[in-house]
């Protein structure tokens, strides 16, 4: 019997269902000590105008 699917057609098939972007979001902040430190964090948002109000925090 022949596959019904391919891996190729799967893979449309998600992409499609998938709506919103991930973006990944730097935070850069100074320690107690003085050193520079940053947080990275990847965020999935609707639209890049929503990237204003996105907050990470240590």
């Amino acid at each position: 019997m022949a596959k019904q699917q391919t891996f190729g057609d799967k893979l449309k098939k998600k992409k499609q269902t998938d709506t919103g972007i991930n973006v990944k979001v730097i935070k850069g902040f100074r320690t107690d000590e003085g050193n520079l430190r940053f947080l990275e964090k990847f965020v999935k948002v609707q639209d890049l105008n929503e990237l204003t109000s996105v907050d990470i925090s240590k």
